[in-house]
């Protein structure tokens, strides 16, 4: 198991912290990897479900947000809070908290902000003593 922090840093990512998701996104489909975005309220669901069809005018990634009879078979399903969604082997994490559910790898995606580096620390911690390889990326 791996969990790979991404700590935003470079400007066009930092200005819009969910490009980078999509960027991720795309990246997995193109290695045919289903995964799931958890994201911290219905309104960042909204935004990024919004982003991931205008983000890139060459790439179509298929993608919804939780809560259809056809979840199961979405590339990318975004879920917020409240949601139940599947257990998939990758999982971009926008939460305060380490993702829950079994995968094999874990995606953090941390903002600029020095709150969201604090979080990041304890999650870090919190896999580590999970047993997974976690790795950092500055983005």
């Amino acid at each position: 198991m791996r969990a790979d922090f991404y700590l935003i840093a470079k400007p066009r990512f930092a200005a819009e912290p969910l490009r980078l998701v999509c960027e991720l996104a795309k990246k997995a489909l193109a290695a045919k990897q289903p995964m799931l975005v958890l994201v911290r309220s219905l309104e960042q669901a909204e935004a990024l479900d919004e982003l991931l069809w205008a983000f890139d005018e060459d790439a179509f990634i298929p993608h919804q947000i939780a809560g259809d009879e056809d979840d199961a078979d979405t590339a990318v399903l975004i879920v917020p809070p409240g949601f139940d969604a599947f257990d998939r082997p990758l999982v971009i994490n926008l939460r305060d908290a380490c993702a829950e559910g079994r995968y094999e790898r874990v995606l953090e995606v941390v903002a600029a902000d020095p709150a969201e580096r604090e979080g990041s620390r304890a999650r870090w911690s919190e896999y580590k003593r999970r047993g997974f390889e976690v790795a950092k990326h500055d983005m």
